[in-house]
């Protein structure tokens, strides 16, 4: 199969091998771009702790300095690659994938790999999901490009390399497939499932043959308790709401609160708050799972975990609401944590040791706090259940998520922190129906090859309509040193016995667009055609016109 039967092929909305092909190319790449991106993490860490975020380590003199070391290198790195191209985050780029087709700007990927590397590793409170995101949606994106696929293809593709990012990252196969679908395409189609999870895969069997079969919560045992407890889950899930809620809104008022200032001073606050912190308490920085396991599983200090909470709240909605670049799901899961542990230390009025209540309820915190914020909640249970490997953890988790996503949503109207931003940025992230439905298809499907080309005067066009043989009669004219295509059609709406013909002059559109795309040009006058080019809109490949394109909204409804 040469090169432009498998654009064609790609352009139709359904599963196929080559999809699958490309989809297992796409997992690969973006899955050796987070690896390499975790690798330079660790040795970014390796240069100044004794192990890997082991920031207990330091003295606090030199935990007062690297945060705001970080934040400077931060600020450089922002203003080599430019200020404009500071977008970052998730809801970025599920504003680019509903948008631009999953289409990433290299500049910004640029400020995620190295920014987001450099605050991962000196000790802010984000997550790696979020350039992990950024990474994998841009080396899925970039194939695409450079094999000029169609576009509705590379939206897959952006999928694709999402999922096998976040799989990569934390080796949770099936949660990444879930978020995917749930948090950034927002749609259940089997044609774009079928790949997702290819490639999440692959993004899996890799960082498993990188850092081992080992899941980042393993070691967190889940206990399971007596079926009254079951009873507490619901008050607990409600609570979780309410946290999710305060922290989504406490978020937000930071980011408006310092929209003002500019880029360079906000990050500098975000590395001084970080730094100060930091220095009274070495526990709040990064986002370890490991280290906030041991707040609780050493020597339990209620007090000291009451602090360390309080303190990872203020230092993760400090550091996204300021910029600094990472995601929001791994402080959301470390103060989920430490929130369900501390939930669980009324139920010591009733169990003989409520310690053997911490590892499940920390589980149970995460799971019902990131449902609540990012409205996830199929993604926030798979995510939890795989990163423990416990599958017996589905019923309890259901308990609590449902009556936390539930609480936040209806009773406290919270939306999704991610939707939240796109709002507050006025980035798009919604489409019309008509318009999502035609952007699965790209004009390679559907268009008109068999087409006449005439170049004759125009004088000639009528014996030219007369032997097309009912195919479309296209007119082409030069005009200033550039050539124009018409439509050529017998015009019926003149009477007289002369025949008359109309030239509808048609707009030209890539091969590598969508029926969006030719839609948007038809609609209006609810006739005509454009032409489809290959290299330059002198090669001309097919033609659509509006008949065409209504038909095919028509079967499916429209």
């Amino acid at each position: 199969m040469n090169l432009n039967a498998f654009r064609k092929e790609l352009a139709t909305p359904r599963t196929s091998i080559q999809l699958c092909a490309i989809a297992i190319v796409a997992g690969v790449c973006s899955a050796a771009l987070i690896i390499v991106f975790r690798l330079f993490i660790e040795w970014i860490q390796l240069l100044f702790l004794p192990e890997v975020n082991n920031f207990s380590a330091l003295s606090p003199n030199t935990r007062l300095f690297v945060p705001m070391v970080g934040a400077i290198l931060i600020v450089i790195i922002a203003y080599l690659t430019g200020f404009k191209h500071y977008r970052m985050g998730i809801p970025f780029v599920i504003h680019r994938v509903k948008h631009y087709f999953g289409h990433i700007p290299f500049r910004t990927t640029i400020n995620q790999f190295l920014g987001g590397a450099i605050a991962l590793a000196s000790g802010f409170s984000v997550g790696r999901e979020g350039p992990s995101v950024h990474l994998g949606a841009f080396g899925s994106s970039f194939i695409g490009q450079w094999l000029k696929l169609p576009d509705n293809s590379i939206r897959i593709l952006s999928g694709c390399g999402i999922a096998a990012a976040i799989s990569a990252s934390f080796n949770t196969p099936f949660a990444a497939v879930l978020f995917v679908m749930e948090v950034v395409i927002r749609e259940y189609k089997i044609h774009i499932f079928i790949p997702i999870m290819l490639a999440a895969a692959c993004g899996s069997v890799m960082t498993r043959a990188v850092f081992g079969e080992v899941q980042e919560l393993a070691f967190i045992q889940f206990t399971d308790f007596n079926h009254w407890i079951y009873l507490y889950l619901v008050i607990f899930g409600i609570v979780l709401g309410a946290l999710a809620t305060f922290f989504n809104n406490s978020l937000m008022a930071i980011i408006r609160g310092f929209h003002r200032f500019d880029m360079v001073r906000r990050l500098l606050i975000a590395g001084a708050v970080t730094s100060l912190v930091g220095f009274i308490l070495p526990e709040a920085l990064g986002t370890h799972f490991n280290s906030a396991h041991a707040l609780f599983s050493e020597n339990y200090d209620i007090q000291l975990l009451v602090w360390v909470l309080c303190a990872k709240f203020i230092l993760t909605i400090v550091a996204l609401g300021l910029g600094v670049p990472g995601g929001i799901i791994g402080p959301v899961f470390v103060i989920g944590m430490l929130g369900g542990v501390l939930l669980a230390s009324p139920l010591g009025l009733f169990v003989n040791d409520v310690s053997e209540l911490h590892g499940s309820f920390s589980l149970l915190g995460m799971a019902g706090l990131m449902a609540a914020v990012v409205h996830a909640p199929l993604a926030a249970l798979s995510a939890v259940m795989e990163l423990s490997y416990s599958p017996e953890l589905v019923l309890p988790a259901i308990l609590v998520i449902v009556p936390a996503y539930v609480t936040a949503t209806q009773f406290l109207g919270n939306r999704s922190i991610f939707i939240r931003q796109l709002d507050y940025q006025k980035l798009p992230y919604t489409i019309s129906s008509v318009m999502e439905y035609l952007q699965r298809t790209g004009v390679l499907a559907i268009m008109d090859t068999e087409f006449t080309m005439a170049q004759r005067d125009k004088e000639h066009l009528v014996s030219e309509l007369a032997i097309a043989d009912q195919k479309a009669l296209v007119y082409k004219s030069s005009v200033d040193d550039h050539t124009e295509y018409a439509l050529v059609s017998y015009d019926n709406g003149k009477g007289g016995d002369a025949i008359r013909m109309t030239l509808t002059p048609m707009k030209a559109v890539r091969f590598q667009a969508t029926l969006a795309e030719v839609y948007a040009l038809l609609s209006p006058n609810r006739a005509g055609a454009v032409y489809i080019f290959s290299n330059t809109t002198d090669d001309i490949v097919g033609i659509i016109s509006w008949e065409t394109l209504r038909h095919y909204l028509h079967k499916a409804n429209y």
